[in-house]
């Protein structure tokens, strides 16, 4: 028997926040936390933030090339449960190497779930006319980075940073129980959708490179704000809150923004809307450099959240739509390249602050990478035709 459509939508939600929200991007806040108890250094903290995403590049290369479609309830299964282990054991070592590790099979187990649970609940909309919903999917990014900003300083109070990955990990274990019974793999029983609901004018497929040029410099860029923003907000003099409030305001704006951004899109263009995105991220990556206040910081953390899940939301739809015959293929290399950018950024931006001793170099080169990829793709707006216009 087929889940009502809300229901598999919230079991997506709740899947997003446990394996991203929490597994992949509650190590942002948590950052500063055990570095103030532990003292490893900047550049130690980006070696471990890039084992995440080395093992986010992997698992979007291998969900790319292997044949998941039949096993996909039972997969997202398995990775969201390693995705809940490797939360908890991050507070059961104070182990650079082990965490290295576990980092690793955190981002290997977010890009398993990221995959899996969009191709479930996205087939599942599309069959019943409801792609724009898909902006309320995405947001359970968002959703589980505000629940850790405000999690996380009540449970370091009281249990210190080991005891915030074991609590972390119990409001996973109590979601996944609702993912379990709500998010299952009905597409194979559904008809095949013959008509689409949306419409979207797209660029012809020799117009690709630069899509994933783009998007891999985005993934580059975007990831040092997203890994050291509460570290930068934690280091600033001017910062008198506690720094958390940076990724709760973050969270908060990620929330709303794939529906906005999709919103836009059908009306103004998948490219504009992308190109405008990346800019008013290049924006907010540059904030802390030259407004070194607590609202320059909000405002920077406020603008990544507005744009980082949106991009990636319009980059996808955008690809998908290029060649829907060949979807799999061509999401998978876009999350692959936009994977290796994220793999480079930490470590990159670890090693500049160890050599300038700030992180106004590392940003100032991650707004340069990102506000390039915009300009790579003014070339296609050439290609875009006013919705509006297009027949129904």
């Amino acid at each position: 028997m087929n889940k009502p459509p809300l229901l598999l939508l919230l079991g997506g939600m709740f899947s997003l926040i446990i394996a991203l929200g929490i597994g992949r991007f509650a190590y942002t806040p948590i950052l500063p936390i055990m570095q103030q108890d532990l003292s490893f250094s900047t550049t130690a903290a980006g070696y471990i933030a890039s084992s995440n995403y080395a093992g986010y590049l992997v698992g979007a290369v291998l969900t790319a090339v292997l044949p998941l479609k039949k096993h996909r309830t039972f997969l997202l299964r398995f990775h969201l449960i390693l995705s809940i282990f490797t939360t908890i054991f991050m507070g059961l070592t104070n182990s650079l190497i082990l965490w290295n590790i576990f980092r690793f099979l955190s981002g290997f187990a977010s890009a398993f779930v990221m995959i899996l649970a969009s191709g479930i609940v996205l087939d599942k909309l599309a069959s019943i006319n409801k792609t724009l919903w898909s902006g309320l999917f995405f947001s359970g990014v968002g959703i589980g980075i505000f629940l850790s900003s405000i999690l996380i300083p009540i449970l370091n109070d009281s249990f210190q940073w080991e005891g915030t990955w074991i609590g972390l990990a119990a409001l996973s274990v109590f979601l996944m129980f609702f993912v379990w019974i709500w998010l299952k793999d009905t597409t194979l029983n559904d008809k095949k959708k013959e008509v689409r609901d949306v419409v979207i004018p797209t660029p012809p497929m020799k117009w690709l490179p630069w899509l994933t040029i783009a998007y891999g410099l985005e993934g580059l860029g975007y990831i040092v704000t997203g890994t050291f923003i509460v570290s930068i907000a934690e280091s600033s003099p001017s910062f008198h809150s506690d720094a958390t409030l940076v990724w709760l305001v973050a969270g908060l704006a990620a929330i709303p923004s794939c529906t906005l951004w999709t919103v836009l899109a059908t009306k103004w263009g998948y490219i504009k809307s992308l190109i405008l995105a990346m800019g008013l991220q290049a924006i907010g990556i540059m904030i802390p450099v030259v407004w070194v206040t607590q609202t320059g910081v909000i405002i920077s953390g406020l603008l990544f959240g507005a744009t980082f899940i949106g991009i990636t939301s319009l980059a996808s739809t955008l690809g998908q739509q290029m060649n829907p015959a060949k979807s799999s293929r061509i999401i998978g290399i876009l999350t692959a390249v936009y994977a290796i950018g994220q793999l480079i950024g930490p470590s990159l931006a670890g090693f500049m602050f160890s050599v300038a001793h700030s992180f106004n170099v590392a940003l100032m080169g991650a707004a340069g990478v990102v506000l390039l990829g915009a300009c790579l793709l003014l070339n296609g707006i050439k290609f875009e035709k006013k919705v509006n216009n297009l027949p129904s």
